[in-house]
């Protein structure tokens, strides 16, 4: 079988598809993982095999719009958010669309995945005539504007010669990663799968994190890549873990090459953030097993690969998505959810040590921990996709 995988240029949207596309390479499938120019590098350094289609857009321009006001911290989406979204969700199909067509087509595709957002998946999928599946990579944020996305993409599907009343952008079946609890339902046939953690490429720490002390807790705070690329501003990293050690508590600060010099020069240098660890370049699913608690900005892959290791989590949202997630952590008993006006020195390490001493935040965690692993693997889902996927002439193309 031959499957494409599709996303826009958002590292974070490609991660959720790599255990999935690796796990169809590792059956004996033929794999290609297109996306813009702009993700090139990152396309190579997961190893798979990938294409660049379309124009790159200013996506971070687009994401820009969407931060939330510094007094916004409930788990519920502002107003007047959905319009702009499915501009934003319009135009990156357009940018994408015809060159992902043509190559499912040259290609030979038979089988297209696509995260969420990206519509020009399903409608390659349709003008080649093969399935589309899509893959969850959080919360299923779209699944009110189910609807509406047909209209979003009319102007493609015209081009190619599919009928908007046969096009759906859910695609024949959907995989979702999420614990039910934190998910709304995604409309349509459904497959459960395992959330396996990618992160990005990298290695473990180096040296290695030190074993903890008696009675200390280990505290990992994590921003991400969205907010640093949006506007360093929003990049609270170093200020929430200078605010966090203390002599039971030892803080590990997960950042980028690119984000290290974004943090403050007394936390680097072991100033007053003395009890801060900074490791570099490390992915979050070599970090996350050995914290007891994750501080974050609530995207869902650092959503998941908490949970996915049984560690609740404080969560300080900016975008209305992560505002999503967020909201699901603290509604499943898992986390605590902080507005960014309220993410100050005092309020953090209070929410923290209360949050390390909730038996049952980590209860909850562990409780979704177990759903998630019980839930087939991708290698399983692979079996289980290869047996219902047509292919001409059958068997493994």
């Amino acid at each position: 079988m031959r499957v494409l995988f599709t996303t826009w240029a958002w590292p974070s949207h490609l991660y959720a598809l790599v255990p999935l596309a690796s796990a169809f390479r590792a059956a004996g499938h033929e794999v290609l993982v297109a996306s813009q120019p702009g993700l090139k590098p990152e396309l190579d350094r997961t190893g798979l095999p990938a294409a660049v289609v379309g124009e790159d857009v200013d996506a971070v321009g687009m994401v820009s719009g969407y931060v939330l006001p510094p007094a916004a911290g409930t788990p519920a989406a502002p107003d007047g958010k959905g319009p702009r979204a499915l501009r934003m969700l319009e135009a990156l199909a357009a940018a994408m669309t015809d060159g992902l067509v043509e190559l499912a087509r040259d290609w030979r595709a038979d089988l297209v995945v696509h995260e969420p957002t990206a519509l020009a998946g399903p409608v390659a999928a349709a003008a080649a005539g093969v399935p589309a599946i899509r893959m969850l990579y959080g919360t299923d944020l779209l699944a009110r504007a189910d609807a509406l996305l047909p209209q979003v993409v009319a102007p493609l599907l015209e081009r190619h010669g599919i009928e908007p009343a046969e096009f759906d952008a859910s695609g024949a079946l959907t995989l979702d990663p999420c614990p039910d609890a934190l998910q709304d339902g995604p409309r349509g046939p459904r497959l459960a799968v395992r959330h396996v953690p990618y992160n990005g490429y990298g290695g473990v720490p180096q040296p290695p994190l030190p074993c903890r002390a008696a009675g200390v807790r280990r505290v990992l705070v994590t921003w991400g890549h969205t907010m640093a690329r949006i506007d360093p501003r929003l990049f609270l990293a170093g200020q929430v873990a200078a605010a966090l050690p203390g002599p039971d508590v030892e803080v590990v600060l997960a950042v980028s090459a690119a984000q290290y010099g974004l943090l403050e020069p007394e936390l680097v240098a072991g100033g007053p953030g003395a009890g801060v660890r900074v490791v570099v370049d490390v992915p979050l699913h070599a970090l996350v097993p050995s914290a007891d608690l994750v501080v974050a900005h609530g995207g869902a892959g650092t959503v998941l690969t908490s949970l996915r290791a049984g560690v609740p989590m404080l969560l300080v949202p900016q975008l209305p998505d992560h505002t999503g997630h967020a909201g699901r952590v603290a509604a499943a008993g898992a986390g605590r959810v902080l507005g960014r006006a309220e993410a100050v020195p005092g309020r953090l390490h209070s929410e923290v040590r209360e949050l390390l001493e909730d038996p049952a935040a980590r209860s909850a965690a562990r409780e979704l921990r177990a759903e998630m692993l019980a839930r087939p693997t991708p290698a399983q889902v692979v079996t289980r996709l290869q047996r219902s996927v047509p292919v001409p002439g059958g068997g493994i193309r």
